[in-house]
């Protein structure tokens, strides 16, 4: 045999073995599913950092700056903004990940309804 028949041979038997590798591997886990707790617990702690980071902020230039509650209303009402817009991107983000979830499971559930 040639050295160019060994490799054609070396190659089809690695073309056979990644794809018999492929039919034993288990199906790789989906996203980290989150409890709906977890979730809310990370949108309330999202809105109080932003509210928290904003009022620090605020505070400071009030005290520097000699306008007490100026600032602090200004910022505060900033940081809200900034902690619902936070909260409703990782809302989203979430939806996509049970959307995703959920397109999954109906295309196995159809797949075993038309195999029967």
């Amino acid at each position: 045999m040639s050295e160019q028949d060994d490799l054609e041979r070396l190659r089809a038997l690695d073309a056979r073995i990644v794809k018999m590798k492929a039919t034993l591997e288990p199906p790789k886990a989906a996203q980290d599913h989150h409890s709906m707790a977890q979730v809310g617990w990370r949108m309330v702690t999202e809105l109080v950092a932003g509210l928290g980071i904003g009022a620090a902020i605020g505070y400071g230039l009030d005290v520097l700056l000699g306008t007490l509650p100026l600032f602090l209303i200004v910022m505060t009402l900033l940081g809200f903004v900034a902690g619902v817009k936070t909260m409703l991107r990782s809302a989203r983000e979430f939806e996509t990940e049970d959307d995703a979830a959920r397109r999954k499971a109906g295309a196995e559930q159809g797949d075993d309804e038309r195999g029967r």
